[in-house]
């Protein structure tokens, strides 16, 4: 199985001078094919560039995203592509999720991602209208949020980002408590990959919802994560970043505490200022 980390032969150059040749730690980056197993059916879902390492939460968890499984019951088995199937270098590069018994899942909802990049969505009314049906709008109040916990997420995030400190070309999604706890840290190449990697832990240990907790996100907030979020009953965001305005839409629209720009101790919250307590 290929790793997170590959090295690789650099020449550094500083002020006009070259240093001696050095090798690097690079993010890993490969595809993954997820495999849906349906009975005596099996279909290609998604392919999608990632960071190997949780690959069975990743297909999880874009597979709950998507609306295809909705409880971690439904899920019969996760497993990588025997001897036979691929060729042997591309073992671990297909996973072949099964379904259990009696399960139908709508396939139409993943038309738009037959063939998905690490960073990449399409958006529209069809979307919010499909999200509107799984949940329901808007989302469980959840817990009154501090600010002094706000403050700290970002260096317990980075603390938890083992693979970007060796690697520095990661993103990261990470799992709190309302109380500040961190609970869990998922790193990729991708962003979007990175919280269907996190979503995916959480679904396959019967925690969603995840009415109780915080997410935060190293890059920016997107409408596909405020989505992503939405469907985990996430209640509140956090990025270090900047959201867009259609991650504000969709966060307003179902009640979600948008924050962004968490650097220091200050940040701005973009809807959903109701959570926040009065000390904020």
């Amino acid at each position: 199985m290929a790793g997170s980390r590959t090295r690789a032969p650099v020449l550094a150059v500083e002020d006009g001078r070259a240093r001696p040749r050095r090798t690097d730690s690079l993010a890993t980056e490969e595809p993954m094919e997820t495999r849906l197993l349906i009975g005596d059916q099996r279909r290609t879902v998604a392919v999608t560039m990632r960071t190997p390492g949780s690959d069975f939460e990743l297909a999880a968890g874009f597979l709950f995203g998507e609306g295809i499984v909705g409880r971690r019951e439904e899920i019969r088995g996760i497993r990588y592509c025997v001897a036979g199937e691929v060729e042997a270098e591309q073992m671990y590069n297909v996973v072949n999720v099964e379904l259990a018994a009696g399960a139908a899942p709508d396939l139409r909802t993943l038309e738009r991602h037959f063939y998905t990049s690490s960073a990449c969505g399409v958006c529209g009314k069809a979307s919010i209208d499909a999200l509107r049906l799984r949940v329901g709008e808007p989302l469980a109040p959840g817990p009154p949020i501090d600010a002094e916990v706000v403050y700290a997420l970002p260096d317990a995030l980075s603390a938890g980002q083992a693979l970007f400190q060796r690697t520095g070309g990661l993103h990261a999604a990470a799992l709190f408590t309302a109380a500040g706890e961190l609970l869990a840290v998922r790193e990729d190449v991708g962003r979007h990959n990175a919280l269907d990697k996190l979503v995916g832990w959480a679904l396959l240990r019967d925690m969603l919802p995840l009415d109780r907790h915080l997410v935060v996100v190293s890059g920016r907030s997107s409408f596909e994560l405020v989505q992503k979020c939405v469907s985990a009953g996430v209640p509140v965001l956090c990025s270090v970043s900047a959201p867009s305005s259609l991650a504000v839409d969709l966060a307003a629209g179902f009640g979600m505490t948008l924050i962004g720009f968490l650097r220091g101790r200050r940040f701005n919250v973009y809807a959903g200022a109701e959570r926040l307590t009065a000390g904020a």
